[in-house]
């Protein structure tokens, strides 16, 4: 892999790769279970959201917007007008038998573990591709057990990364081509390309490319901070 892969430069550059890597994994029509993880603390994910729909829609994909709960969606209907009649609760979703709205593209924002059930429901009936955006089914609570193995064996083994970008202790994690997941690391002058592996690295594949020079705790989490800052500015 070439040493020109580069982290976002901001939350705009941000959205804009997310975007890319996402209608190229559309194309595929063969999988239509999709994840847009921009996993880091403190985002508002409403309005990158919306901004990302609406450049699905200008792209001709007819999008539907899955919020958690009512409160959400109306939020939602109100800041996007022009998207309002999108913008729906998962709990109105998971009723919903109408082919013109389940052969859409849905974009599920944020739902968590106890929406497990309801995503799976939804996802049983709908009829075009859904992309879950900074979703986290898996609930931890859950365990090593036989209900967890069997969530993992099943309806979460569908689902495919379009898009990853998640901060870490001492370096950040990007991915914007399915299989494709690349490593930096957290150096004084920015961020330095590690690596490129094939499947996503595990914390200890993590710690061990990252920790070949001993960093200390302080900068460790200074890295975290000075990347969110990066994306918010």
């Amino acid at each position: 892999m070439s040493l020109s892969v580069t982290l976002p430069a901001d939350l705009v550059q941000a959205e804009s790769m997310t975007l890319d890597s996402l209608k190229k994994a559309l194309s595929d029509r063969q999988q239509q279970r999709w994840t847009v993880t921009w996993r880091f603390e403190g985002l508002r994910i409403l309005k990158p959201a919306l901004r990302l729909a609406k450049a699905l829609e200008a792209g001709g994909q007819d999008v539907v917007l899955g919020w958690p709960d009512a409160g959400a969606a109306a939020l939602a209907q109100r800041e996007s007008p022009e998207l309002a009649t999108h913008c729906l609760a998962l709990k109105d979703l998971m009723l919903s038998v109408d082919p013109e709205i389940t052969g859409r593209l849905l974009l599920a924002i944020g739902p968590q573990p106890s929406d497990y059930e309801m995503v799976e429901q939804i996802c049983k009936s709908w009829q075009g591709t859904v992309v879950l955006l900074n979703g986290k089914l898996e609930d931890a609570g859950v365990g090593l057990g036989s209900v967890a193995r069997a969530r993992r064996k099943g309806f979460l083994s569908v689902w495919r990364s379009a898009f990853h970008l998640e901060p870490l202790a001492a370096g950040a994690l990007l991915q914007t081509e399915v299989e494709m997941w690349h490593l930096f690391k957290a150096d004084p002058d920015g961020y330095r390309f590690l690596g490129t592996m094939p499947s996503k690295p595990d914390a200890e594949a993590i710690e061990m490319a990252i920790n070949g020079e001993g960093d200390s705790l302080g900068r460790q989490l200074g890295a975290v901070d000075r990347f969110i800052e990066d994306l918010r500015s």
